[in-house]
């Protein structure tokens, strides 16, 4: 395979990390753009080069332009990632995932990029009744959040139409594994059962517990992203779900670890997520190889 350079934008994160390791493992070269707004110890693997850069200030055009010359394609990962957080603080996350999609958009234009893979999220579809969710399901984010991730969707595929700039939109369902947030706004569920495990805590669950989540493992997310980048198909606003096809409700994930549970009251959030992958399967040869209970009882237990 020819060696190629590509850009990660908010590679010192828990998603895009991955997708530096990935891309670097299969002998390309890769450069970060990431501020480290979500986190407070970045993840920087030392074969990458690293712009410590705030891609939704519009002062930094040029520089992302700069950096972006010679790139074969962009990751574009960076985003403030917190729902609830996102529904106390709209405005900065509007700057964070709005503006800084369409800086990187804009500058992917001005230097040709080929293609850009863009970050989405399951939370564009909201609360939904009907399961599994397939790409062409209602759209109805309940949280600012999951409106500004369909937003860049929608940003993308004018891109495509006007610039002819190929865009691949990936909607994460539940991310877990290796480097994820075990505290602050920034945690996921499973991240937090690890802190509280490690910390002698009993398990947090937010209401009755009974809601229902597709976790999917971070390697399989950053291999789904290589994937779709190194794809021989054009991507002109392509949608793809990615979640392992199946779920757990957060009382199922808390039993993996025999752990005191104490139930807190109950946040704006879907009742249930359960992601449809034939379309990844079929497009992009992609399968999800780690089941979220296995892997729970390799990496958390008491």
């Amino acid at each position: 395979m020819v060696r190629k350079k590509y850009v990660v934008t908010g590679g010192s994160g828990f998603i895009g990390s991955h997708i530096v390791d990935k891309l670097i493992n299969e002998n390309h070269d890769v450069v970060v753009i990431d501020n480290n707004s979500n986190q407070r110890d970045p993840i920087i693997n030392p074969k990458a080069i690293y712009h410590n850069l705030d891609i939704s200030n519009s002062g930094n055009e040029k520089q992302i332009e700069n950096i972006l010359q010679t790139s074969s394609g962009v990751f574009h990962c960076a985003a403030s990632i917190d729902v609830q957080e996102s529904i106390k603080n709209p405005y900065k996350y509007e700057k964070n995932n709005t503006i800084g999609t369409l800086n990187i958009l804009q500058a992917a234009v001005k230097t040709n990029i080929k293609r850009v893979i863009y970050s989405s999220s399951a939370a564009v579809y909201g609360d939904t009744d009907i399961v599994p969710i397939k790409e062409d399901s209602a759209i109805n984010p309940i949280s600012p959040y999951g409106a500004q991730k369909y937003y860049g969707e929608i940003m993308c595929k004018v891109f495509s139409e006007l610039h002819g700039l190929e865009t691949c939109c990936l909607r994460y369902f539940n991310a877990f594994g290796e480097r994820q947030k075990i505290s602050g706004a920034y945690a996921t569920v499973i991240g937090i059962f690890k802190y509280q495990i490690e910390n002698n805590l009993p398990l947090t669950i937010t209401g009755d517990g009974e809601q229902k989540r597709d976790f999917i493992y971070v390697k399989d997310l950053a291999n789904a992203n290589y994937l779709s980048m190194m794809s021989n198909s054009e991507f002109y606003g392509e949608v793809f779900n990615l979640g392992s096809g199946s779920n757990f409700t957060i009382n199922e994930i808390a039993n993996c670890l025999e752990s005191e549970k104490r139930y807190i009251p109950a946040v704006k959030e879907p009742r249930e997520s359960l992601a449809l992958i034939e379309k990844a399967n079929q497009l992009l040869n992609w399968y999800p190889s780690t089941n979220v209970e296995n892997w729970i009882k390799d990496n958390l237990k008491v």
